[in-house]
């Protein structure tokens, strides 16, 4: 019933979550602000111009130009040092069971640059970023352009996500929704497994 595997990217092939944080809170912190991490949390699986609305929203006397610098060089200082992969995602990915697609709100460069710097590129008949989409997650496009570049229909299309923002997403665009929570803890709203970790997910579905 599957055909084909989209994956997230950030926090949940790539543990980059946790690094975000740190980073967003030193970068907050050279602003003068302090946040608290529920903020952060809320901002997992969201594109850069809509953080950015809810970042003014929140604090709407902070210089967001000088925040974004701020953050984005903690967070490429950290990962230039190590990028470390979630659990289970380097054998999933080496196992090939099916044509794989990333599905990312990253921007294009920055997500190409995520995958060749965790040696993972190769793995991916398509790369889909919040470049290529007039909605991105949680709007279901960003799913359903994947699928029809692939050239398979949503429904038999498996996702992996760590983020609500994410699995809605995958929902509403008719993907089986396999959700990895990451740093937040989730209810599972949008998915219809909830799994400890990839590989987990994987047996669900009778892959592995």
């Amino acid at each position: 019933m599957i055909d084909a595997i989209l994956f997230d990217l950030d926090g949940t092939l790539i543990d980059t979550e946790s690094v975000a944080m740190t980073a967003g809170r030193a970068a907050f912190a050279l602003v003068g602000h302090e946040v608290q991490d529920e903020f952060l949390h809320a901002l997992v699986g969201v594109d850069l111009p809509t953080a950015g609305i809810k970042i003014q929203s929140a604090y709407p006397k902070v210089d967001l130009d000088l925040l974004n610098q701020h953050w984005r060089t903690g967070f490429e200082t950290a990962i230039a040092v190590d990028l470390p992969m979630k659990l289970g995602a380097k054998a999933l990915l080496q196992m090939a069971l099916r044509p794989m697609a990333i599905v990312t709100s990253s921007d294009r460069l920055a997500a190409h640059q995520k995958l060749r710097m965790a040696q993972i590129d190769h793995h991916f008949d398509h790369v889909i970023t919040v470049d290529d989409v007039k909605m991105a997650k949680p709007a279901p496009e960003p799913y359903l352009l994947a699928a029809q570049r692939m050239g398979v229909d949503p429904a038999r299309c498996l996702v992996f996500e760590d983020s609500e923002t994410g699995a809605e997403a995958a929902h509403r665009a008719g993907c089986i929704v396999i959700q990895v929570p990451d740093l937040a803890p989730s209810q599972g709203r949008w998915a219809h497994h909830l799994a400890d970790d990839l590989l987990a997910g994987a047996r669900h579905y009778g892959l592995i």
